[in-house]
């Protein structure tokens, strides 16, 4: 899930005391001093550089930074709960669903919805089918494709971080992964999972893909796809949200199925917003 980034800086040693020379040969044994402690410190530098990866930046940096949380309790109330025109869609990455007859009214839809919201008519399509899904199989849970939506807005602005695109198969065009979960300061440790198969690291969990879901969680609520897919990753959120009969149009369901993507009220205060933004600005949409 979301795995909020902490900015490591690193706090410049300072410099020893020096004593000052009592004559010229002092003065150069010191300057010696110097010189060799200068190299040695260097090359500590670049070997430490070297031999540690770059840690990956999450994609709840940089998007979240820029979404302003609303103002509202935790819990008082839920965003607009917008529903979606269209089909429901029982295969989660559609590139591989045969071709409907007429007009494919999600496309429509998500078109339409993406001149009004700004989210990519692509992103659209995959948090429309997910509500679609979910909605068929969970009819109780009522899931509106803006709370996806505000969830994929914050965690990689729609499959969309760090300069990705997101193409026309769900991809984005380079893989979207977050920092080792090893325990560092503000940092969860977790152990590796998946064998680097989805993080590419083999000794902690990553989040992964354009919903930043651990490995391990994906492994239950997956299906067996790749979470950098748009498509299966939404529908694994939308599973995810209405987990224990929740109702997320109501605003206990919605506040308890948000916090257990991301126990934060700040977190959660930026979905609802955008959730809510989402939804309104929709309202005008119309598909026949």
């Amino acid at each position: 899930m979301g795995t909020e980034q902490i900015e490591q800086e690193t706090a410049p040693v300072p410099a020893e005391p020096r004593k000052r020379p009592a004559g010229l040969a002092a003065l150069g044994r010191l300057g010696i001093m110097v010189v060799v402690l200068a190299m040695t410190g260097a090359a500590v530098f670049v070997m430490t550089r070297v031999s540690t990866p770059a840690p990956s930046r999450t994609t709840t940096d940089i998007p979240a930074l820029s979404v302003q949380a609303a103002d509202v309790a935790p819990g008082s109330t839920a965003p607009v709960n917008a529903t979606v025109a269209g089909a429901p869609v029982a295969d989660p990455q559609p590139q591989q669903r045969p071709q409907q007859q007429g007009k494919d009214l999600l496309s429509v839809w998500a078109g339409k919805v993406s001149d009004v919201t700004g989210i990519p008519a692509r992103a659209l399509i995959a948090y429309g089918n997910a509500e679609l899904a979910v909605r068929e199989s969970q009819p109780g849970c009522r899931i509106s494709w803006a709370t996806i939506a505000g969830i994929g807005r914050i965690e990689s602005n729609h499959g969309q971080y760090g300069g990705a695109v997101l193409q026309a198969n769900g991809y984005p065009s380079k893989p979207i992964v977050g920092v080792p979960l090893d325990g560092s300061a503000g940092v969860k440790a977790i152990g590796d999972t998946d064998g680097g198969r989805f993080d590419g690291d083999p000794g902690f969990d990553r989040a992964v893909g354009p919903m930043q879901f651990i490995p391990g969680t994906w492994a239950k609520w997956g299906g067996g796809y790749d979470p950098q897919q748009i498509d299966a990753a939404a529908l694994a959120a939308a599973k995810y949200l209405c987990a224990g009969g929740r109702d997320m149009s109501a605003p206990a369901g919605w506040w308890q199925g948000i916090l257990s993507y991301n126990n934060s009220v700040e977190y959660a205060q930026k979905v609802f917003g955008l959730a809510d933004s989402y939804a309104k600005a929709a309202q005008v949409v119309k598909v026949s």
